[in-house]
């Protein structure tokens, strides 16, 4: 378990180091250093865990196994590749003028205390440090978005923590009845808490109640998922916020809390023994997809388009999740993996153009592929993968997706395959023009760090044409564990 500690650990010291030293010109070298330290313990950690199985601390108060570890790798992963283009970004916003000195203090901190808080809850075996750990998560996230203190910015601040607020109270609602079904079978104390003794003990516990408590749950975590119609948060947090925040915002946070559903809807199943969870989030997802796909169409902000379609993905994933079936939660597994990669990398190419272009309005980003090459190509290509085309990550898992609900419920198929296509429609009838059409005048090129796009786009292209032996093991662990089968 050193690992999982070190994983705590170095991001709490780097959040303390960068309230300090979050102005100095080391700055985002310190903030990524600190970020790829958490990733080479969660490497570690990952191995252990694959070799010698599920891992609990001494005080029970954390809890590693084969679902929640594939996702401290991936946050750790995508953590990294986005500090590293922190660094310069947020250098280049000071230089302009739009940050201070304290505010560029408060973002490398915040930056560390949002990864904190996504890996406490990823890691905790509590349901009520889960909970407190998501709310630390939102927290941190309302000082980002309002950091550049605009009128706009501050607004989409409080919206997102008006709504979120209201959210999370929900879920706390929801951890309030857990506990009540759980202490008249565990007794009172924290062990009614713990999911290993949830889960295990969840066959007796009152399934009235542990219905009543998924609801309270499904919603107030769902409005972290950005599901609709608890999405309204996220479109604007997205466009106000630093564009750094919105590649780990919609690549890890919406994994995060769809994780602590997931894990709900694990005690829920076992209690219940029907598919009453599995229908209220096919039916909150088909609904946030089709919504989403929709939305795309009237967007005049690019990064609000990419919120969009990152509601979209959730809604995917959730109604996936939702089916239960192994195929199905193999493929929504693998959807994470690839939309968290595609969509982070979307978003590193998106703030470059809008400092090239120096707005976000769509109309205004013009001839990207002319002015600066890469940046026009990456924008381009992360489009096409996040669209589900071949032979990418994302196809192959959209694919999946599409199998297992004609397997397990056909008459859904059409739905689906309805919002993918107005989901490709809406992208492409906006990226075509900012890609290929007339340069403005005095546009010039900047430096733009891709590297971490290259790199993501890649893994994606990879994934999309064979998925790696570890990781293939990995996926179907995670399976076993939340569906009780492997994909046959």
């Amino acid at each position: 378990m050193i690992a999982v500690y070190l994983i705590l650990l170095i991001p709490l010291i780097g959040m303390g180091l960068l309230a300090l030293l979050g102005d100095s010109p080391k700055a985002g070298l310190i903030n990524t250093r600190c970020n790829l330290l958490a990733l080479l313990a969660a490497i570690w950690l990952a191995v252990d865990v694959l070799w010698n199985g599920p891992q609990l601390s001494i005080g029970r108060m954390l809890y590693i196994d084969s679902f929640n570890v594939y996702l401290v790798a991936l946050t750790a992963f995508v953590g990294s590749t986005t500090s590293i283009f922190s660094g310069p970004y947020m250098q280049h916003e000071r230089d302009i003028g739009r940050l201070t000195a304290a505010r560029l203090k408060l973002y490398y901190s915040m930056y560390q205390g949002f990864m904190l808080a996504m890996y406490l809850v990823l890691t905790t075996n509590n349901m009520g440090v889960m909970w407190v750990s998501m709310e630390g998560a939102t927290l941190a996230t309302v000082l980002l978005v309002s950091l550049y203190r605009s009128p706009e910015s501050v607004e989409a601040a409080w919206k997102y923590f008006i709504l979120c607020g209201v959210g999370i109270a929900q879920a706390l609602f929801g951890t309030v009845l857990l506990y009540f079904a759980a202490e008249q079978k565990l007794g009172v104390g924290g062990d009614a808490l713990l999911w290993t003794e949830l889960h295990e003990h969840a066959g007796v516990l009152d399934p009235a109640i542990l219905g009543l408590a998924f609801v309270f749950l499904l919603v107030g975590y769902g409005t972290k998922i950005g599901l609709v119609p608890l999405h309204n948060w996220l479109p604007d947090a997205h466009s106000e916020g630093p564009t750094p925040m919105s590649a780990i915002l919609s690549g890890l946070l919406l994994n995060d809390a769809l994780y602590a559903v997931v894990r709900c809807k694990m005690l829920v199943d076992g209690s219940l023994g029907t598919h009453m969870a599995g229908y209220l989030m096919m039916g909150f997802g088909l609904l946030s997809f089709l919504v989403a796909a929709l939305f795309l169409h009237r967007q005049t902000d690019i990064k609000r388009l990419f919120s969009y379609s990152s509601i979209e993905h959730m809604g995917l994933m959730t109604f996936a999740f939702g089916v239960g079936s192994p195929w199905a939660t193999f493929a929504a597994l693998f959807h994470m993996t690839t939309h968290s990669l595609t969509k982070s990398a979307i978003f590193v190419t998106v703030g470059h153009a809008a400092q090239l272009a120096g707005t976000q309005r769509m109309d205004k980003i013009r001839g990207l592929i002319l002015t600066q090459p890469n940046i026009g190509w990456g924008l381009l290509i992360g489009t096409v993968a996040i669209a589900g085309f071949p032979p990418f990550g994302v196809f192959a898992s959209e694919f999946l997706v599409l199998v297992a609900t004609m397997h397990d419920y056909p008459w859904l198929t059409p739905f689906l395959l309805l919002g993918i296509g107005l989901a490709f429609a809406g992208l492409f009838r906006h990226i075509q023009a900012m890609v290929y059409g007339e340069v403005p005048e005095g546009q010039k090129p900047i430096e733009a760090n891709l590297w971490p796009v290259m790199l993501h786009l890649a893994l994606v292209l990879w994934l999309g044409l064979s998925i790696p032996g570890f990781l293939g093991n990995w996926f179907n662990q995670a399976t076993q564990l939340i569906s009780g089968g492997l994909p046959q």
